[in-house]
């Protein structure tokens, strides 16, 4: 089966400095997938070359046999690091804006979402926690029927019971068949819903490995080997 997912060879310089250097990842179908490493590995920059919004030095991506463009953006949501939602409109101005603009965006499934994580159509974004916004963030994005939900730092600036929320709806909600890459530098936060690891370290892949192989091999969680091996 063909990956969802294939980087070959990928490189990115910002200034003369590597910032990515001869990447090479696969990303199978029906996967959660932890891209992981310090803040400034280079986790963001291959996010946005994944999604087009910036160009590799060399090497290609494929999003399903689809180079990087107009036709693999229709098979990824994207959930940013930063919020970008209009502070001026309602959750529910959000969810009709979602439905016009993705063609492949289920308003039912975000409505249920909407109210199963204690949400409201009517609420202002403005007068939202930054707990509330993330969990609409992460409604939009969970809410399309993609192949690819790329995540970016979905958990950080919120508070425990929200993490968990955020986790649980991730698991539950993503399309068959479809996969995940869930970009952190918090490994204890999620690493009981991921199958497989990758590791940036200073623009390079250390490391790609199933979660259970890793916890077999080391007799620990996933957090406690990358802190002895990796001294975060």
């Amino acid at each position: 089966m063909e990956p969802i997912v294939s980087i070959k060879n990928v490189s990115k310089t910002f200034a003369h400095k590597h910032v990515l250097e001869n990447i090479d990842i696969d990303i199978p179908a029906g996967k959660i997938v932890g891209l992981v490493g310090k803040n400034g590995a280079g986790k963001t920059t291959l996010i946005k070359l994944m999604n087009g919004l910036l160009r590799t030095d060399s090497g290609k991506i494929l999003i399903e046999n689809e180079p990087v463009g107009m036709r693999s953006k229709e098979l990824i949501a994207y959930l940013p690091e930063r919020t970008y939602l209009d502070r001026a409109m309602k959750v529910g101005q959000v969810l009709d804006y979602f439905c016009d603009f993705y063609k492949n965006f289920d308003r039912g499934k975000a409505e249920s979402l909407v109210r199963t994580l204690g949400l409201d159509e009517e609420m202002k974004i403005a007068k939202m926690s930054k707990g509330m916004q993330e969990k609409l963030q992460l409604i939009l994005v969970m809410s399309r029927r993609a192949k690819l939900y790329i995540l970016d730092e979905p958990l950080g600036g919120v508070d425990p019971a929200t993490r968990d929320y955020i986790l649980d709806t991730i698991l539950t909600n993503f399309e068959e068949g479809a996969s995940i890459l869930l970009s952190t530098h918090l490994i204890s936060d999620i690493e009981r819903i991921l199958d497989e690891i990758v590791i940036i370290e200073d623009g390079h892949v250390r490391l790609h490995e199933e979660a259970d192989t890793i916890r077999s091999e080391n007799g620990c969680s996933i957090d406690e080997y990358f802190r002895r091996t990796y001294a975060w």
